[in-house]
Protein backbone atom coordinates (compact mmCIF):
# COMPACT_ATOMS: atom_id res chain seq x y z
CA UNK A 1 0.00 0.00 0.00
CA UNK A 2 2.84 2.38 0.85
CA UNK A 3 4.61 2.06 -2.52
CA UNK A 4 1.33 2.09 -4.40
CA UNK A 5 0.47 5.42 -2.76
CA UNK A 6 3.94 6.77 -3.64
CA UNK A 7 3.54 5.72 -7.28
CA UNK A 8 0.13 7.35 -7.50
CA UNK A 9 1.46 10.62 -6.06
CA UNK A 10 4.45 10.56 -8.45
CA UNK A 11 2.18 10.02 -11.45
CA UNK A 12 -0.29 12.74 -10.41
CA UNK A 13 2.42 15.26 -9.55
CA UNK A 14 4.27 14.56 -12.82
CA UNK A 15 1.12 15.16 -14.84
CA UNK A 16 0.46 18.42 -12.99
CA UNK A 17 4.03 19.60 -13.48
CA UNK A 18 3.97 18.77 -17.20
CA UNK A 19 0.57 20.41 -17.63
CA UNK A 20 1.87 23.68 -16.16
CA UNK A 21 5.58 23.64 -17.01
CA UNK A 22 5.31 22.98 -20.78
CA UNK A 23 2.90 25.87 -21.52
CA UNK A 24 4.85 28.12 -19.16
CA UNK A 25 8.11 27.24 -20.93
CA UNK A 26 6.57 28.09 -24.31
CA UNK A 27 5.27 31.37 -22.92
CA UNK A 28 8.75 32.24 -21.64
CA UNK A 29 10.23 31.49 -25.05
CA UNK A 30 7.67 33.70 -26.76
CA UNK A 31 8.23 36.48 -24.25
CA UNK A 32 11.99 36.39 -24.96
CA UNK A 33 11.31 36.65 -28.70
CA UNK A 34 8.91 39.54 -28.18
CA UNK A 35 11.48 41.30 -25.99
CA UNK A 36 14.17 40.96 -28.69
CA UNK A 37 11.97 42.33 -31.47
CA UNK A 38 10.70 45.14 -29.22
CA UNK A 39 14.28 46.26 -28.77
CA UNK A 40 14.72 46.08 -32.55
CA UNK A 41 11.64 48.26 -33.08
CA UNK A 42 12.96 50.87 -30.64
CA UNK A 43 16.25 50.99 -32.55
CA UNK A 44 14.40 51.38 -35.86
CA UNK A 45 12.20 54.10 -34.36
CA UNK A 46 15.34 56.02 -33.35
CA UNK A 47 16.36 56.31 -37.02
CA UNK A 48 12.96 57.51 -38.31
CA UNK A 49 13.26 61.21 -37.18
CA UNK A 50 16.61 61.57 -38.93
CA UNK A 51 15.24 60.09 -42.17
CA UNK A 52 12.33 62.51 -42.13
CA UNK A 53 14.79 65.43 -41.95
CA UNK A 54 17.70 64.46 -44.19
CA UNK A 55 18.90 61.78 -46.52
CA UNK A 56 22.54 62.81 -46.36
CA UNK A 57 24.70 59.73 -46.19
CA UNK A 58 27.24 61.09 -43.75
CA UNK A 59 24.63 62.33 -41.30
CA UNK A 60 22.64 59.09 -41.52
CA UNK A 61 25.78 57.01 -40.87
CA UNK A 62 26.38 59.02 -37.69
CA UNK A 63 22.78 58.47 -36.61
CA UNK A 64 22.98 54.74 -37.35
CA UNK A 65 26.26 54.47 -35.44
CA UNK A 66 24.71 56.17 -32.41
CA UNK A 67 21.48 54.10 -32.54
CA UNK A 68 23.01 50.63 -32.59
CA UNK A 69 26.21 48.75 -31.94
CA UNK A 70 28.17 47.07 -34.67
CA UNK A 71 26.58 46.37 -38.00
CA UNK A 72 23.14 45.39 -36.70
CA UNK A 73 21.32 48.34 -38.32
CA UNK A 74 21.07 49.10 -42.02
CA UNK A 75 19.13 51.81 -43.90
CA UNK A 76 17.88 51.40 -47.47
CA UNK A 77 16.83 54.65 -49.30
CA UNK A 78 15.39 54.19 -52.76
CA UNK A 79 16.56 56.25 -55.75
CA UNK A 80 14.62 59.41 -56.55
CA UNK A 81 14.52 62.10 -59.17
CA UNK A 82 18.09 63.13 -59.66
CA UNK A 83 19.27 61.03 -56.64
CA UNK A 84 20.78 57.61 -56.30
CA UNK A 85 19.75 54.84 -54.00
CA UNK A 86 21.56 54.89 -50.65
CA UNK A 87 22.35 51.76 -48.60
CA UNK A 88 23.93 52.30 -45.20
CA UNK A 89 25.14 49.37 -43.13
CA UNK A 90 25.26 45.66 -43.81
CA UNK A 91 22.31 44.30 -45.74
CA UNK A 92 21.14 40.86 -44.63
CA UNK A 93 17.58 40.78 -45.93
CA UNK A 94 17.02 40.11 -49.60
CA UNK A 95 16.13 42.92 -52.01
CA UNK A 96 12.82 41.19 -52.63
CA UNK A 97 11.89 41.33 -48.94
CA UNK A 98 12.93 44.98 -48.73
CA UNK A 99 10.86 45.87 -51.80
CA UNK A 100 7.89 43.93 -50.44
CA UNK A 101 8.07 45.80 -47.12
CA UNK A 102 8.33 49.14 -48.93
CA UNK A 103 5.33 48.23 -51.03
CA UNK A 104 3.21 47.02 -48.06
CA UNK A 105 4.07 50.03 -45.96
CA UNK A 106 4.20 48.08 -42.65
CA UNK A 107 6.93 46.36 -40.64
CA UNK A 108 7.79 42.75 -41.29
CA UNK A 109 10.28 40.14 -40.17
CA UNK A 110 12.27 37.72 -42.22
CA UNK A 111 14.58 34.84 -41.43
CA UNK A 112 18.25 35.34 -42.29
CA UNK A 113 21.34 33.25 -41.55
CA UNK A 114 22.11 33.45 -37.81
CA UNK A 115 18.84 35.04 -36.80
CA UNK A 116 16.09 37.33 -38.07
CA UNK A 117 15.71 40.88 -39.35
CA UNK A 118 13.11 43.50 -38.67
CA UNK A 119 12.22 45.61 -41.71
CA UNK A 120 10.64 48.91 -40.66
CA UNK A 121 9.34 51.26 -43.47
CA UNK A 122 9.79 55.00 -42.88
CA UNK A 123 8.42 57.88 -44.99
CA UNK A 124 10.92 60.45 -46.26
CA UNK A 125 10.32 64.17 -46.81
CA UNK A 126 10.31 63.53 -50.53
CA UNK A 127 7.48 61.05 -50.20
CA UNK A 128 9.63 58.02 -50.88
CA UNK A 129 9.71 55.07 -48.46
CA UNK A 130 12.99 54.13 -46.85
CA UNK A 131 13.42 50.79 -45.05
CA UNK A 132 15.32 50.45 -41.77
CA UNK A 133 16.72 46.95 -41.33
CA UNK A 134 17.54 45.78 -37.76
CA UNK A 135 19.30 42.47 -37.31
CA UNK A 136 18.16 40.29 -34.35
CA UNK A 137 20.59 37.43 -33.64
CA UNK A 138 19.22 34.03 -32.56
CA UNK A 139 21.10 34.27 -29.26
CA UNK A 140 19.16 37.42 -28.40
CA UNK A 141 15.85 35.76 -29.25
CA UNK A 142 16.60 32.85 -26.87
CA UNK A 143 18.36 34.93 -24.23
CA UNK A 144 17.32 33.65 -20.71
CA UNK A 145 15.06 30.92 -22.07
CA UNK A 146 17.44 28.09 -21.12
CA UNK A 147 17.85 29.43 -17.59
CA UNK A 148 14.10 29.82 -17.17
CA UNK A 149 13.51 26.30 -18.42
CA UNK A 150 16.17 24.96 -16.04
CA UNK A 151 14.44 26.74 -13.13
CA UNK A 152 11.10 25.28 -14.20
CA UNK A 153 12.63 21.81 -14.42
CA UNK A 154 14.15 22.21 -10.94
CA UNK A 155 10.85 23.38 -9.47
CA UNK A 156 9.05 20.47 -11.12
CA UNK A 157 11.60 17.97 -9.83
CA UNK A 158 11.33 19.51 -6.34
CA UNK A 159 7.56 19.18 -6.46
CA UNK A 160 7.84 15.54 -7.48
CA UNK A 161 10.37 14.80 -4.74
CA UNK A 162 8.23 16.64 -2.20
CA UNK A 163 5.15 14.71 -3.25
CA UNK A 164 7.09 11.46 -2.88
CA UNK A 165 8.16 12.45 0.64
CA UNK A 166 4.64 13.47 1.62
CA UNK A 167 3.18 10.32 0.09
CA UNK A 168 5.75 8.20 1.89
CA UNK A 169 4.94 9.78 5.27
CA UNK A 170 1.23 9.45 4.56
CA UNK A 171 1.76 5.86 3.50
CA UNK A 172 3.67 5.14 6.70
CA UNK A 173 0.84 6.68 8.73
CA UNK A 174 -1.63 4.43 6.96
CA UNK A 175 0.48 1.30 6.67
CA UNK A 176 1.85 1.11 10.22
CA UNK A 177 -1.58 0.84 11.88
CA UNK A 178 -2.53 -1.78 9.29
CA UNK A 179 0.69 -3.69 9.99
CA UNK A 180 0.06 -3.54 13.73
CA UNK A 181 -3.47 -4.80 13.12
CA UNK A 182 -2.11 -7.71 11.08
CA UNK A 183 0.53 -8.47 13.71
CA UNK A 184 -2.10 -8.39 16.45
CA UNK A 185 -4.31 -10.79 14.51
CA UNK A 186 -1.29 -13.07 13.94
CA UNK A 187 -0.39 -13.02 17.65
CA UNK A 188 -3.99 -13.71 18.64
CA UNK A 189 -4.07 -16.60 16.18
CA UNK A 190 -0.93 -18.01 17.82
CA UNK A 191 -2.64 -18.02 21.19
CA UNK A 192 -1.28 -14.76 22.64
CA UNK A 193 -4.54 -13.68 24.22
CA UNK A 194 -3.05 -10.43 25.52
CA UNK A 195 -2.45 -9.11 22.00
CA UNK A 196 -4.10 -5.73 21.48
CA UNK A 197 -3.80 -3.04 18.79
CA UNK A 198 -3.28 0.70 19.46
CA UNK A 199 -6.30 2.68 18.33
CA UNK A 200 -4.52 5.18 16.06
CA UNK A 201 -4.19 6.11 12.40
CA UNK A 202 -6.98 7.01 9.97
CA UNK A 203 -10.58 6.80 11.17
CA UNK A 204 -11.24 3.53 9.35
CA UNK A 205 -8.17 1.85 10.86
CA UNK A 206 -9.06 3.17 14.32
CA UNK A 207 -12.49 1.62 13.98
CA UNK A 208 -10.86 -1.63 12.83
CA UNK A 209 -8.53 -1.53 15.87
CA UNK A 210 -11.48 -0.94 18.20
CA UNK A 211 -13.34 -3.85 16.64
CA UNK A 212 -10.27 -6.09 16.89
CA UNK A 213 -9.67 -5.25 20.55
CA UNK A 214 -13.33 -5.84 21.33
CA UNK A 215 -13.16 -9.17 19.54
CA UNK A 216 -9.99 -10.14 21.42
CA UNK A 217 -11.63 -9.24 24.75
CA UNK A 218 -14.64 -11.32 23.81
CA UNK A 219 -12.43 -14.27 22.84
CA UNK A 220 -10.61 -14.05 26.18
CA UNK A 221 -13.92 -13.85 28.00
CA UNK A 222 -15.33 -16.83 26.12
CA UNK A 223 -12.25 -18.91 26.82
CA UNK A 224 -12.38 -17.91 30.49
CA UNK A 225 -16.02 -18.88 30.65
CA UNK A 226 -15.25 -22.21 29.00
CA UNK A 227 -12.52 -22.93 31.53
CA UNK A 228 -14.73 -21.86 34.39
CA UNK A 229 -17.56 -24.02 33.12
CA UNK A 230 -15.24 -27.01 33.03
CA UNK A 231 -14.12 -26.22 36.58
CA UNK A 232 -17.70 -25.81 37.81
CA UNK A 233 -18.85 -29.04 36.20
CA UNK A 234 -15.86 -30.86 37.65
CA UNK A 235 -16.59 -29.41 41.06
CA UNK A 236 -20.12 -30.75 40.94
CA UNK A 237 -18.62 -34.22 40.70
CA UNK A 238 -17.21 -33.71 44.16
CA UNK A 239 -20.68 -34.08 45.69
CA UNK A 240 -21.18 -37.72 44.70
CA UNK A 241 -17.49 -38.35 45.33
CA UNK A 242 -17.91 -37.11 48.89
CA UNK A 243 -20.75 -39.57 49.37
CA UNK A 244 -18.67 -42.39 47.91
CA UNK A 245 -15.69 -41.51 50.09
CA UNK A 246 -17.78 -41.47 53.24
CA UNK A 247 -19.54 -44.70 52.30
CA UNK A 248 -16.26 -46.48 51.63
CA UNK A 249 -15.21 -45.71 55.18
CA UNK A 250 -17.95 -48.08 56.41
CA UNK A 251 -16.87 -51.00 54.21
CA UNK A 252 -14.54 -52.32 56.90
CA UNK A 253 -11.25 -54.07 56.26
CA UNK A 254 -10.35 -56.30 53.37
CA UNK A 255 -8.64 -56.14 50.01
CA UNK A 256 -11.81 -55.21 48.09
CA UNK A 257 -12.68 -52.45 50.55
CA UNK A 258 -9.16 -51.06 50.42
CA UNK A 259 -9.14 -51.14 46.61
CA UNK A 260 -12.47 -49.31 46.56
CA UNK A 261 -11.18 -46.61 48.91
CA UNK A 262 -8.02 -46.28 46.83
CA UNK A 263 -10.02 -45.95 43.61
CA UNK A 264 -12.31 -43.30 45.11
CA UNK A 265 -9.32 -41.36 46.43
CA UNK A 266 -7.62 -41.51 43.02
CA UNK A 267 -10.81 -40.40 41.29
CA UNK A 268 -11.12 -37.51 43.71
CA UNK A 269 -7.53 -36.47 43.03
CA UNK A 270 -8.16 -36.56 39.28
CA UNK A 271 -11.24 -34.37 39.67
CA UNK A 272 -9.23 -31.91 41.78
CA UNK A 273 -6.53 -31.84 39.09
CA UNK A 274 -9.13 -31.07 36.43
CA UNK A 275 -10.51 -28.25 38.55
CA UNK A 276 -7.11 -26.67 39.19
CA UNK A 277 -6.10 -26.99 35.52
CA UNK A 278 -9.31 -25.54 34.14
CA UNK A 279 -9.44 -22.66 36.62
CA UNK A 280 -7.00 -20.31 34.89
CA UNK A 281 -9.07 -17.18 34.45
CA UNK A 282 -11.65 -15.38 36.48
CA UNK A 283 -14.96 -15.48 34.66
CA UNK A 284 -17.91 -13.14 34.93
CA UNK A 285 -21.23 -14.71 35.65
CA UNK A 286 -23.94 -13.17 33.54
CA UNK A 287 -27.15 -12.18 35.20
CA UNK A 288 -30.13 -14.35 34.27
CA UNK A 289 -32.53 -13.00 31.71
CA UNK A 290 -36.10 -11.91 32.33
CA UNK A 291 -38.28 -14.69 33.69
CA UNK A 292 -35.33 -16.81 34.86
CA UNK A 293 -35.20 -18.05 38.44
CA UNK A 294 -36.26 -20.87 40.75
CA UNK A 295 -37.96 -21.65 44.04
CA UNK A 296 -35.16 -21.58 46.63
CA UNK A 297 -37.32 -23.36 49.22
CA UNK A 298 -37.98 -26.26 46.89
CA UNK A 299 -34.30 -26.58 45.94
CA UNK A 300 -33.24 -26.51 49.62
CA UNK A 301 -35.79 -29.22 50.53
CA UNK A 302 -34.60 -31.38 47.64
CA UNK A 303 -30.90 -31.09 48.45
CA UNK A 304 -31.46 -31.58 52.19
CA UNK A 305 -33.37 -34.75 51.40
CA UNK A 306 -30.30 -36.01 49.55
CA UNK A 307 -27.80 -35.01 52.26
CA UNK A 308 -30.01 -36.12 55.16
CA UNK A 309 -29.49 -39.78 54.26
CA UNK A 310 -25.74 -39.36 54.51
CA UNK A 311 -26.15 -37.32 57.71
CA UNK A 312 -28.03 -40.20 59.35
CA UNK A 313 -25.21 -42.60 58.43
CA UNK A 314 -22.73 -40.30 60.20
CA UNK A 315 -25.01 -39.54 63.15
CA UNK A 316 -25.19 -35.85 62.25
CA UNK A 317 -28.05 -33.71 63.54
CA UNK A 318 -29.48 -31.41 60.92
CA UNK A 319 -32.17 -28.78 60.63
CA UNK A 320 -33.82 -26.80 57.86
CA UNK A 321 -36.04 -23.75 58.32
CA UNK A 322 -37.83 -21.16 56.21
CA UNK A 323 -38.81 -23.55 53.40
CA UNK A 324 -42.49 -23.86 54.23
CA UNK A 325 -43.57 -21.49 51.45
CA UNK A 326 -42.18 -20.70 47.97
CA UNK A 327 -39.20 -18.31 47.84
CA UNK A 328 -38.39 -17.07 44.33
CA UNK A 329 -34.85 -15.95 43.55
CA UNK A 330 -33.38 -14.82 40.17
CA UNK A 331 -30.90 -17.69 39.70
CA UNK A 332 -31.07 -20.95 37.79
CA UNK A 333 -32.19 -24.04 39.68
CA UNK A 334 -29.09 -26.05 38.75
CA UNK A 335 -26.77 -23.22 39.88
CA UNK A 336 -28.46 -22.94 43.28
CA UNK A 337 -28.34 -26.72 43.74
CA UNK A 338 -24.61 -26.73 42.85
CA UNK A 339 -23.95 -23.93 45.36
CA UNK A 340 -25.80 -25.77 48.16
CA UNK A 341 -24.01 -29.02 47.33
CA UNK A 342 -20.68 -27.20 47.47
CA UNK A 343 -21.40 -25.79 50.94
CA UNK A 344 -22.92 -28.97 52.36
CA UNK A 345 -20.14 -31.02 50.82
CA UNK A 346 -17.64 -28.80 52.64
CA UNK A 347 -19.49 -29.51 55.89
CA UNK A 348 -19.20 -33.26 55.43
CA UNK A 349 -15.62 -33.01 54.17
CA UNK A 350 -14.14 -30.66 56.75
CA UNK A 351 -16.02 -31.57 59.93
CA UNK A 352 -15.94 -34.75 61.96
CA UNK A 353 -18.74 -37.33 62.01
CA UNK A 354 -21.56 -36.37 64.34
CA UNK A 355 -21.16 -32.59 63.65
CA UNK A 356 -24.55 -30.90 63.36
CA UNK A 357 -25.47 -28.52 60.55
CA UNK A 358 -28.45 -26.40 59.50
CA UNK A 359 -29.85 -24.54 56.51
CA UNK A 360 -32.09 -21.47 57.00
CA UNK A 361 -33.90 -19.44 54.35
CA UNK A 362 -34.97 -15.83 55.11
CA UNK A 363 -37.33 -14.18 52.63
CA UNK A 364 -37.52 -10.36 52.54
CA UNK A 365 -39.11 -7.83 50.22
CA UNK A 366 -35.96 -7.09 48.22
CA UNK A 367 -33.57 -9.88 49.22
CA UNK A 368 -33.38 -13.56 50.16
CA UNK A 369 -30.75 -14.88 52.57
CA UNK A 370 -29.69 -18.51 52.76
CA UNK A 371 -27.66 -19.48 55.84
CA UNK A 372 -25.62 -22.69 55.93
CA UNK A 373 -24.13 -23.26 59.40
CA UNK A 374 -22.40 -26.09 61.23
CA UNK A 375 -21.02 -26.98 64.66
CA UNK A 376 -17.50 -27.70 63.42
CA UNK A 377 -14.20 -26.01 64.27
CA UNK A 378 -14.97 -22.98 62.09
CA UNK A 379 -12.80 -21.16 59.54
CA UNK A 380 -9.78 -19.37 60.94
CA UNK A 381 -9.26 -17.09 57.89
CA UNK A 382 -12.58 -16.37 56.09
CA UNK A 383 -10.92 -13.92 53.69
CA UNK A 384 -8.46 -16.54 52.45
CA UNK A 385 -11.25 -19.09 52.17
CA UNK A 386 -13.21 -16.73 49.92
CA UNK A 387 -10.20 -16.07 47.70
CA UNK A 388 -10.12 -18.11 44.52
CA UNK A 389 -7.44 -20.77 44.23
CA UNK A 390 -6.15 -20.49 47.82
CA UNK A 391 -7.30 -23.84 49.08
CA UNK A 392 -4.71 -25.47 51.30
CA UNK A 393 -4.58 -28.66 49.27
CA UNK A 394 -3.74 -30.75 52.31
CA UNK A 395 -7.40 -31.26 53.08
CA UNK A 396 -8.42 -31.77 49.45
CA UNK A 397 -9.84 -28.26 49.04
CA UNK A 398 -9.62 -26.59 45.63
CA UNK A 399 -10.83 -23.21 46.81
CA UNK A 400 -13.58 -23.19 44.17
CA UNK A 401 -16.70 -24.12 46.14
CA UNK A 402 -17.08 -20.82 47.97
CA UNK A 403 -16.19 -18.94 44.80
CA UNK A 404 -19.02 -20.69 42.94
CA UNK A 405 -21.38 -19.54 45.68
CA UNK A 406 -19.98 -16.00 45.61
CA UNK A 407 -20.37 -15.62 41.85
CA UNK A 408 -23.92 -16.92 42.02
CA UNK A 409 -24.82 -14.32 44.67
CA UNK A 410 -23.02 -11.48 42.89
CA UNK A 411 -24.89 -12.25 39.67
CA UNK A 412 -28.01 -10.90 41.44
CA UNK A 413 -26.26 -7.92 43.07
CA UNK A 414 -25.77 -9.76 46.34
CA UNK A 415 -22.75 -11.17 48.11
CA UNK A 416 -21.42 -13.92 50.42
CA UNK A 417 -20.11 -13.55 53.96
CA UNK A 418 -18.48 -16.02 56.33
CA UNK A 419 -18.95 -15.74 60.07
CA UNK A 420 -19.50 -17.72 63.25
CA UNK A 421 -22.74 -19.61 63.73
CA UNK A 422 -24.73 -20.13 66.92
CA UNK A 423 -23.90 -23.83 66.56
CA UNK A 424 -20.31 -22.96 67.33
CA UNK A 425 -18.80 -23.44 63.88
CA UNK A 426 -18.97 -21.71 60.52
CA UNK A 427 -21.91 -19.81 59.09
CA UNK A 428 -21.97 -18.96 55.37
CA UNK A 429 -24.51 -16.30 54.50
CA UNK A 430 -25.64 -16.07 50.85
CA UNK A 431 -27.40 -12.81 49.99
CA UNK A 432 -29.58 -12.90 46.83
CA UNK A 433 -30.75 -9.42 45.79
CA UNK A 434 -34.18 -9.61 44.16
CA UNK A 435 -34.23 -6.28 42.30
CA UNK A 436 -30.57 -6.06 41.25
CA UNK A 437 -29.86 -3.05 43.48
CA UNK A 438 -26.91 -2.86 45.86
CA UNK A 439 -27.87 -4.58 49.15
CA UNK A 440 -28.80 -2.49 52.17
CA UNK A 441 -27.15 -3.94 55.28
CA UNK A 442 -27.64 -3.56 59.00
CA UNK A 443 -25.49 -4.59 61.89
CA UNK A 444 -24.99 -8.04 63.45
CA UNK A 445 -27.53 -9.28 65.90
CA UNK A 446 -28.89 -12.59 67.17
CA UNK A 447 -32.58 -13.39 67.42
CA UNK A 448 -34.60 -16.42 68.37
CA UNK A 449 -36.83 -18.06 65.79
CA UNK A 450 -40.27 -19.38 66.63
CA UNK A 451 -38.81 -22.88 66.78
CA UNK A 452 -36.71 -21.86 69.74
CA UNK A 453 -33.38 -22.25 67.94
CA UNK A 454 -30.91 -19.40 67.97
CA UNK A 455 -30.09 -18.15 64.47
CA UNK A 456 -27.28 -15.69 63.74
CA UNK A 457 -28.28 -13.01 61.23
CA UNK A 458 -25.56 -10.47 60.52
CA UNK A 459 -25.90 -7.78 57.86
CA UNK A 460 -29.63 -8.44 57.53
CA UNK A 461 -31.75 -6.52 54.98
CA UNK A 462 -34.08 -3.93 56.37
CA UNK A 463 -37.10 -5.67 54.89
CA UNK A 464 -36.57 -8.91 56.80
CA UNK A 465 -39.08 -9.55 59.60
Amino acid sequence: MRWALVKVCVAVTTMVVVAFAVPLGLVIKEMARDRAFSNAERQAAAIAPALSITTDRDQLERVVASAGSGDGIAVHIPAGEGTKAVDIGRQRASAKDIAMTRGLGRASTTEVPGGSTLLQPTALSSGAIAVVEVYVPEAEVTNGVGTAWAVLAGVGAALIVGSVAVADRLGVRMVQPAQRLAEGAHDLGEGKLGARVPEEGPAELRLAAVAFNSMADQVVQLLANERELAADLSHRLRTPLTVLRLNTASLGDGAAAEQTRTAVAQLEREVDTIIRTAREAKPQTAAPGPGAGCDAAEVVRERMEFWSALAEDESRKWRVAGVERPVRIPVARADLAAALDALLGNVFRHTAEGTAFAVDVHNGEDAVIVLVSDAGPGISDPETAMARGRGSGSDGSTGLGLDIVRRLAESTGGDVRIGSSVLGGTEVRIWFQLDGRAPVRRGHRVRRRRTGTLVSTFNRPRSLP
